[in-house]
């Protein structure tokens, strides 16, 4: 099965979320949006000076140069924050020192640029003409009534929060972030709190999955080690299935003698979705439907768990949290080193990408180093059968 096959089976199965909360708008960064956000007046709401000089009326200063200055009288004077005073004279031969972002009174069209004044505060000299609403923002300028804002789905950038805030809204409706658990798998395994026993190797995989999920502001719901015993795997993968949306075993998927995650899950009632899709490294990795959640089986190598990971795991995210922005980055790049061994399979190949070009790191490509990983940023995604030379363009998939 080739690994799109494999990954619409996954996603053939989650559904969008529906669980919402209010989230504080400063704390909303990162989550995504679960409600349009739609203006509820115009911005901005007044018209406001978008330089610091006069307010006129444009037709006042028709023909003002430096030879022959227009004379404007000055009625008043308005910063940012401040309101018109209507009892003062805003007509013809007038004129308003205003600020930057200050309240244009209505009877005038334009702003002369103090540079182009000589500053005066009761009677002005204009040395320049100007076109109607220039450096004039209008009403509605930047968002209009009724016109929707951010759309629902929108995963919430820098940007985001800054026209909500301009709406003066404090609190939005967001998707609940996809809960994952870690089980990983294997007697060999001790957490990196305990102290090094022989025999035994730290669980390393757990923390590097744990980053990456949390990196894109989803939540780790359960990291855990479980030894090789089926009835222990069964109440830890029960006790996620309770906290989680989404399950990640690592190890304990292939043929050896101990590898009882494929079994233990079946006889939960797992249904079983795929295993051995055509790629190196991880072909033993599977997937089941377990009580309507996904169990994502990953190896118990790194970077094959890792690089399996990267796969399915992105796109199902995006799915479950209705946005696009959890989707992996895929693309073509041209190779810029050696590559000149032909594979059987398709491989992952961990590279680094730039500009649209692609290297590959060193030549160690074996599924338990992940001392390089260190170096990368992408993994090349190569095609069974095929030779590739530099030059050549290739497929390439970035790292979350």
């Amino acid at each position: 099965m080739e690994i799109e096959e494999a990954r619409e089976l996954i996603l053939e199965k989650i559904k969008n979320t529906e669980g919402t909360e209010i989230k504080a708008l400063e704390d909303s960064f990162g989550y995504v949006l679960a409600q349009d956000i739609t203006s509820k007046r115009d911005i901005p709401s007044f018209p406001r000076s978008a330089m610091d000089g006069y307010a006129v009326h444009s037709d006042d200063i028709k023909g003002a140069n430096r030879d022959n200055p227009v004379k404007l009288t000055v009625t008043e004077e308005l910063c940012a924050g401040d309101v018109p005073d209507k009892s003062k004279d805003h007509g013809p031969g007038t004129t308003v020192r205003i600020m930057t972002g200050a309240y244009i009174p209505e009877a005038y069209n334009a702003v002369i640029m103090q540079e182009k004044t000589n500053y005066a505060m009761d009677i002005v000299e204009i040395y320049e003409d100007i076109k109607p609403y220039q450096n004039y923002c209008k009403v509605g300028e930047d968002l209009q009534k009724g016109s929707l804002v951010v759309s629902k789905g929108t995963r919430l950038n820098p940007s985001h929060l800054s026209l909500i805030a301009e709406l003066g809204i404090d609190n939005v409706f967001i998707y609940k972030p996809l809960r994952t658990a870690i089980i990983s798998t294997g007697s060999e395994l001790q957490d990196v709190s305990e102290k090094a026993a022989p025999g035994k190797i730290f669980n390393s995989i757990a923390y590097m999955l744990q980053a990456y999920i949390r990196r894109q502001g989803l939540i780790v719901s359960m990291r855990d080690i479980c030894p090789d015993d089926e009835k222990t795997l069964k109440i830890k993968i029960e006790e996620a299935i309770k906290k989680s949306d989404f399950i990640i075993t690592t190890g304990g998927v292939s043929v050896g003698k101990r590898d009882i995650v494929p079994k233990v899950i079946s006889e939960m009632g797992g249904k079983l979705l795929f295993q051995r899709a055509d790629i190196q490294p991880g072909t033993p990795t599977a997937a089941f439907d377990l009580n309507g959640k996904i169990v994502l089986a990953l190896s118990g190598n790194p970077y094959a768990a890792m690089a399996n990971f990267e796969m399915y795991y992105w796109d199902a995210a995006a799915r479950f949290m209705n946005c696009s922005d959890y989707k992996p980055d895929r693309k073509c790049a041209i190779l810029k080193s050696e590559y000149t061994k032909i594979n059987k399979h398709r491989r992952l190949l961990r590279a680094y990408y730039e500009d649209g070009e692609v290297s590959l790191i060193d030549s160690v490509h074996a599924s338990s180093v992940i001392s390089n990983l260190t170096k990368c940023n992408c993994y090349i995604d190569l095609e069974a059968g095929r030779s590739v030379r530099i030059g050549d363009s290739v497929r390439v998939q970035l790292f979350k």
